[in-house]
């Protein structure tokens, strides 16, 4: 990770254009008529952020695969939902609204052009190219993101905090480990243990039946970690109820493989980029031509403005 030696920002892209698309109106059109609103959106979205935050590192990690084999083979249901149509060679589509899966190679080429790191990497989701980021990093980190999956990630002493938009990214929740177990009562390692147990629909986590947040977080308390909570089952005198009891001992071969799927992953072979925050374009020329093809206008020129200041 050449360039990183201040505060890194790492960007869950796809979370980042999905929220500017539904966000920016789809009347923001290019000048033959094409819907460029998650073009835009997501480049007014990291003027903001570069404006409000000054990080000296910059990475949009993308999704290579979004629904990686290795975790479909541990849970089939992972994802399962937004498959749009399955291939027998690559990732499968996702389902993707029709007037956004044309914008993401516009977006692809922007960020390429102005020279902001872009990583993907064969196998895995953005969020394991996040966690790899953020456990090579030597200073503190700033995660954007829409999905709560990467709460795992905060790390107070580390100085790791996810910025979660909750309007736009003008609003921002700045969670850290003081954040975290005031809402969920565990910290952001324990982040892992109370998802799997609570399940998560959007991402096709069956989770423990009966087993809700509240629960969750109560028997995280009481037992410590997963593995506590599990040595639980076995103890007769550990206070469990009896269908808190049975349904965790029904659930074994889920609570087995859960926290692979679940836990993103941190030894990505990252390839070698440069992640240093560009002042100047990397592809002016280039830039200019997508530019007047789309219709950037303002956002593409504030944040030029805003990475040359």
């Amino acid at each position: 990770m050449r360039g990183v030696t201040g505060r890194l920002m790492l960007l869950d892209t796809a979370s980042l254009y999905f929220r500017a698309y539904f966000g920016v109106p789809d009347s923001v059109k290019a000048p033959d008529g094409t819907p460029v609103n998650a073009v835009r959106g997501l480049l007014d979205f990291i003027d903001r952020l570069v404006k409000d935050h000054r990080p000296d590192a910059l990475v949009a990690c993308m999704d290579a695969d979004w629904r990686p084999q290795w975790r479909v083979e541990l849970i089939p249901s992972y994802k399962a939902h937004r498959v749009a149509e399955e291939r027998a060679a690559g990732p499968d589509e996702e389902e993707m609204p029709d007037t956004l899966s044309p914008q993401v190679p516009v977006i692809e080429a922007v960020l390429d052009a102005l020279g902001i790191a872009r990583v993907g990497v064969e196998g895995y989701e953005a969020d394991d190219v996040i966690g790899t980021f953020t456990a090579r990093a030597k200073g503190p980190v700033d995660i954007v993101t829409g999905d709560r999956d990467l709460y795992q990630l905060v790390d107070d002493e580390r100085g790791v905090r996810v910025l979660y938009p909750l309007k736009g990214v003008g609003t921002l929740q700045l969670t850290d480990e003081a954040w975290l177990r005031e809402k969920y009562g565990v910290d952001g390692g324990g982040y892992v243990d109370l998802a799997l147990l609570r399940g998560d629909p959007s991402d096709g986590l069956p989770g423990v039946p009966g087993i809700g947040e509240k629960t969750a977080a109560k028997l995280l308390t009481e037992f410590g970690d997963l593995a506590g909570i599990m040595a639980a089952v076995d103890d007769p005198k550990a206070k469990l109820t009896p269908s808190q009891r049975k349904r965790l001992d029904e659930a074994r071969p889920y609570v087995a493989v859960a926290p692979k799927v679940v836990r993103v992953a941190q030894d990505v072979p990252l390839p070698d980029v440069d992640t240093a925050l560009p002042h100047t374009p990397r592809d002016p020329a280039g830039l200019d031509e997508l530019a007047g093809r789309w219709g950037l206008g303002g956002s593409l020129q504030r944040l030029l403005v805003t990475l040359g200041a």
